[in-house]
């Protein structure tokens, strides 16, 4: 039977591509160093494959399609914003496990939008590379499931759907019939304001905030956040913190465990990692 043997919750963040050397030698080598520690945590869970929640960036989908969550369910490639140190190629793939999570929510309420061919952006791309090629180097056989939610643009999933959504990925795992150790990452965040006069402006207070909400696990806690509220304490690159909240719901239960975190105005970025434990 197949099990959710753990999470992660971490950053995207393609500045440390773009001005890799722009924050103190001290910070930079901590987040580098938080993105190694995952990927080390990782191949200790021992998994076959890896569901990343990410968000599109209007990248993929743009104002003719706006999906409010969607699953790759095939072949993966990207990312396709390539960037120095973080190159396009083919991403190895689980798309059985992937179809059975997309038909495991049509019977359940929950209407897939689905990709039988996608080339994915920087929000899947980076924890890709990261945290999941080093387990392929090292002679693993894992697939990444990539799955997207309307966390980066409006109209924007709701907070309680994609907690929702994340129950129903956890519960199509254990209702799959196969031998498959199943992690789930949810990438993006912290606070950051993206492309407009607040670019570069970290709210540490929101941050730790979400991180606490992490720790505990707390659902209901982080559900409960107004649109309103994010925008303003977390700009409008905080919304993805839809991901974090959908890979909880996969954990419905877990203890999470902060590995690092820092705000990094160079990086634009509040810079959080955390990692959850099921019970």
């Amino acid at each position: 039977m197949a099990k959710v043997v753990g999470g992660f919750l971490v950053p995207h963040d393609p500045v440390m591509f773009v001005a890799p050397e722009a924050p103190k030698q001290e910070v930079r080598d901590r987040m580098w160093k938080a993105f190694d520690t995952c990927a080390q945590r990782l191949a200790e869970l021992q998994p076959t494959s890896v569901v990343i929640i990410g968000a599109d960036h209007y990248l993929l989908f743009g104002t003719q399609c706006l999906p409010s969550f969607l699953i790759g369910t095939g072949d993966v490639d990207g990312p396709l914003d390539a960037l120095p140190g973080l190159k396009r190629g083919v991403i190895p793939h689980s798309a059985s496990l992937a179809q059975h999570i997309a038909e495991h929510g049509f019977a359940n309420g929950f209407d897939w939008a689905v990709s039988r061919a996608l080339t994915v952006d920087h929000s899947v791309g980076v924890p890709n590379q990261l945290i999941v090629q080093p387990l392929r180097q090292a002679g693993a056989c894992v697939g990444t499931i990539p799955v997207y939610l309307a966390s980066g643009v409006d109209p924007y999933i709701r907070l309680t759907r994609a907690v929702a959504l994340g129950r129903q990925i956890g519960q199509a795992i254990e209702a799959w019939p196969g031998d498959e150790r199943v992690a789930i990452i949810g990438s993006g965040g912290i606070s950051h304001w993206v492309g407009n006069a607040d670019m570069g402006r970290v709210n540490e207070e929101f941050d730790r905030k979400i991180l606490d909400y992490a720790v505990r696990c707390d659902i209901d806690g982080i559900s409960r956040l107004t649109d309103d509220y994010i925008l303003e304490n977390g700009g409008n690159g905080g919304m993805e913190v839809r991901n974090w909240a959908c890979a909880m719901g996969a954990l419905e239960g877990a203890s999470g465990e902060v590995i690092d975190y820092a705000p990094v105005p160079e990086w634009v970025t509040g810079l959080g990692f955390v990692q959850l434990h099921p019970q």
